[in-house]
């Protein structure tokens, strides 16, 4: 019994650690943000700064009105996003878990297919811009996340498979209920653990999103925070290499700014992350152990 008390003490210290080391990088860019620039090159990064100082977020704010537009940007298409994403995983999803659908084995395996191979920058370029003219719209940043992670299908198709009872199924068919009925009405229901989790990787795959945003949108009233931080962090790299603009740029915190940036993508995201944690942990457990 002591044993076990003491192999409890220590699972624990062993994950208040770790935790810790976790945090801890989050704690120095958070702290190194709020530090003056001159303090931040000369003493280094610290939990505590040596000098405080505001003008990182200052010069982020300068263009308040343009942040908050790719604030707003970010927003739509993480929500959008989000929830065609679920819908059409779910949708294909949901057959795949059936054992009588016809074909069930070589539809799987073309979506797992889809993991290993792809089309290509080039071939997907071309097709999103040349077939679909998606450039410098707004469906440039939501529609190429929607179709190609075959991950997010498998792993909903396990839960499907394992964790809703067929006999359950069956009792809703003799009680005369169609499939659409089945899927709204006991299926989803059911399934809240693993669509909090896809939706927590979807919404963070789209928050998180810069390259759809670099590669399709060149209008700076489409950017997204973090297509728009991005190009910041580019125009300040420009600046301090630039022999013209040398004396502009020794002006600019550039080390403070790159972590304000970071600071200002991650923060929503982060602050969004313990209200979804339970059904993270318990979707990812029950699709991944019985899959």
């Amino acid at each position: 019994m002591k044993s076990n008390h003491l192999n409890q003490w220590v699972v624990h210290t062993l994950f208040v650690i770790s935790t810790c080391a976790c945090l801890f990088p989050f704690l120095l860019l958070f702290m190194a943000s709020f530090t003056d620039e001159k303090a931040l090159i000369t003493g280094g990064y610290s939990i505590w700064p040596e000098k405080f100082s505001l003008d990182a977020y200052i010069f982020l704010l300068k263009d308040s009105a343009t942040l908050l537009r790719a604030y707003g940007i970010t927003i739509f298409i993480t929500v959008v996003g989000t929830a065609v994403g679920i819908i059409i995983s779910t949708l294909l999803a949901y057959p795949l878990s059936r054992s009588d659908m016809p074909l069930r084995k070589i539809l799987s395996f073309i979506v797992f297919f889809t993991l290993l191979f792809n089309g290509g920058l080039v071939a997907t370029y071309l097709v999103y811009t040349e077939v679909f003219h998606l450039k410098n719209t707004i469906l440039a940043l939501i529609l190429p996340g929607l179709l190609t992670n075959g991950f997010y299908i498998l792993l909903i198709r396990s839960y499907f498979a394992t964790s809703i009872p067929v006999a359950l199924i069956e009792s809703a068919y003799i009680d005369g209920a169609t499939e659409f009925r089945i899927f709204c009405s006991i299926v989803m229901p059911l399934s809240l653990p693993i669509l909090a989790t896809i939706g927590l990787m979807l919404s963070i795959s789209y928050w998180n999103d810069w390259f759809n945003g670099l590669i399709y949108v060149t209008n700076s009233k489409l950017f997204s925070i973090q297509n728009m931080l991005n190009r910041m962090l580019t125009d300040l790299q420009f600046l301090q290499q630039s022999d013209i603009a040398s004396t502009a740029g020794a002006s600019i915190p550039t080390d403070t700014v790159r972590m304000a940036i970071a600071v200002i993508g991650i923060l929503p995201i982060f602050c969004a992350y313990p209200f979804f944690q339970k059904y993270f942990i318990k979707g990812l457990t029950v699709g991944a152990v019985k899959g």
